[in-house]
């Protein structure tokens, strides 16, 4: 039996003339059909079953046309290959050809994650008139926070392994020669080989060298120190009042872009739009796992994998499109609201808004003898040193992150970053009852660097009975300062949602590094462009009744 009929490489005409390509996937019959839309530069042709992005074969079957197309300057497509820079207008006019295509009812939706969530949102906020939801997933909402930079240092991580991987799509196209052609694909792939033991050490980290060895775009990270308003090309945040259409926003705790999307939702939502948002124990690239429900070694539980009736993403996003764009009869799951994973106990759990009303936010403070405690610390004079030196920075082990294969994301036993003496370390006493903390967390560092400019990096673990440190949440800030003067920090952790076991404790890293996930601070002060010269760092924190330094945690009520 015939289901389904394709056709590849559709000519898409861009209002300035520029040809982009489409694959479309029909439903066998007469239609008329929603379609649903996907805008990729990672080639139209390589994700036809993700069942965590969406499932093509099983959306033709509920009865929708898929349409999927490579952006501008990407593989099939024409034009010219710019991170972000033509996703508002050519998803505008996408979206309109895909309303007049054969068999289409005229509404568009769009899915899709990550650089695929971010043309939806783009395409929203130019508001082409047939668009009618979207369903972006692991997507970010401010390009400071999570995409190009975070709290002031550099995505480098991401920055470096996403570039060169989207360069080797391009050498086919601006290649002169088969010759050429191998010997850009073989330089770029020895890069890729070595990103942990060479290639995320070449200074400088703002003009990375192997990137400029490629002739392709970055990810926006270089191009954004260079010309600070191409940053507003990938920005979603500020812009929800442009859009008017419904969105299904789905995000993971261990994701690089996790509070991204749901800053997205809250955006939303105070813009009075439908948005529902969908938050579990997941990575960015968790799609792809051959162990599921598991992340790092830690299982979740194969009930964490989605939560709807079939366990995939698929099947909550197809239940969503159908009221929006089939017209079927609305239900619960067409309402405004939020469902998260909650760790610890690994239940699902819906909630009627974000943040939660009913979270307590509760200072833990920490204790120059290494303790971690709700008591404000009384002592005037109390202080922790320690000194950082950027050629050997504390490695990147675990968290919301998406880089080099040889760093995977999630929650990894923090025992060898613990031993550094780089690195304090505050644990509370046991605890004795289970706490669950469930929104965002933050931390207020007060402390004195004797340079210029300096990182301070605060993480939050939960360590079990037999010793083993888990990472949670955690964040950098890029501090300018003068030498010696002290200054209050504050150091944005995102969020989570984990119910902490009794017998547990509560555990706080604070340094000065998470390489390569974010770029060095050579703790000279020099722009990240052109700087190569590095010095030791001498870090004076403080743990006094004035200068308090503590994290807050936003503690769910039992």
């Amino acid at each position: 039996m015939i289901f389904a009929t394709t056709e590849f490489d559709v000519a898409v005409p861009m209002r300035d003339g520029t040809v982009l390509r489409a694959d479309i996937y029909r439903p066998a019959g007469d239609g008329p059909w929603p379609v649903l839309l996907q805008r990729t530069p990672y080639g139209k042709q390589t994700a036809t079953g993700n069942v965590n992005v969406l499932d093509f074969y099983k959306a033709v079957r509920r009865g929708y046309i898929i349409v999927n197309q490579d952006t501008r300057g990407r593989f099939m497509s024409d034009g010219e290959w710019l991170p972000w820079a033509f996703e508002e207008n050519d998803g505008y006019d996408t979206v309109e050809w895909a309303a007049t295509i054969d068999g289409s009812n005229g509404k568009v939706g769009m899915f899709g994650g990550s650089y695929t969530g971010n043309t939806q949102w783009l395409a929203a906020i130019a508001d082409p008139p047939h668009l009618t939801s979207i369903a972006p997933q692991i997507t970010w909402a401010t390009p400071e926070d999570g995409l190009f930079y975070r709290g002031g240092a550099l995505e480098l991580g991401l920055n470096v392994w996403w570039s060169l991987g989207q360069a080797m799509g391009q050498y086919s196209k601006v290649a002169a020669t088969a010759d050429e052609l191998y010997a850009k694909l073989g330089a770029t792939l020895d890069d890729i080989d070595h990103l942990a033991e060479r290639t995320y050490w070449e200074l400088p980290s703002g003009a990375v060298p192997a990137i400029a060895r490629t002739f392709q775009p970055d990810i926006g990270t270089e191009r954004g120190l260079r010309d600070p308003a191409s940053i507003d090309q990938a920005r979603v945040s500020g812009r929800y009042v442009d859009v008017r259409v419904p969105s299904l926003n789905v995000a993971g705790w261990f994701d690089v872009f996790s509070q991204g999307t749901i800053d997205n939702y809250v955006g939303a939502r105070e813009a009075g739009l439908t948005s529902r948002l969908i938050v579990g124990p997941w990575a960015h690239m968790s799609g792809v796992s051959a162990t599921p429900g598991h992340l790092c070694g830690v299982n979740y539980g194969l009930s964490s994998l989605a939560p709807g009736a079939d366990g995939t993403m698929t099947g909550v996003q197809l239940d969503w499109n159908d009221h929006f764009l089939a017209g079927k009869p609305a239900g619960t799951e067409h309402e405004s609201g939020v469902d998260i994973f909650v760790m610890g106990i690994n239940q699902w759990r819906h909630e009627e808004k974000w943040p939660l009303d009913r979270a307590v936010v509760t200072p833990f403070y920490l204790h120059a003898d290494g303790t971690l405690s709700t008591t404000a610390p009384l002592s005037e004079d109390s202080t922790t040193h320690y000194s950082y030196d950027p050629m050997n920075p504390v490695p990147t082990t675990g968290g919301a992150m998406i880089l080099a294969s040889s760093f995977p994301a999630g929650q990894l036993d923090q025992a060898a970053v613990e031993a550094r003496d780089d690195v304090l370390v505050f644990t509370s006493e046991p605890l004795t009852e289970p706490l669950e903390i469930t929104g965002r967390v933050a931390a207020a560092v007060f402390a004195a660097t004797d340079g210029p400019s300096t990182d301070w990096v605060v993480r939050l673990c939960d360590v079990d009975p037999n010793g083993r440190s888990l990472n949670l949440v955690d964040g950098i800030t890029r501090a300018h300062t003068e030498a010696g003067r002290v200054d209050e920090t504050e150091v944005d952790m995102w969020s989570t949602s984990i119910v902490i076991a009794a017998g547990h404790r509560l555990r706080v890293h604070l340094t000065s590094s998470n390489f390569p996930r974010w770029d060095r601070n050579l703790n000279t002060g020099e722009n990240p462009q052109t700087a190569t010269q590095m010095r030791v760092a001498r870090q004076t924190v403080h743990h006094s009744a004035s200068w308090p330094t503590h994290i807050t945690l936003p503690v769910i009520p039992a």
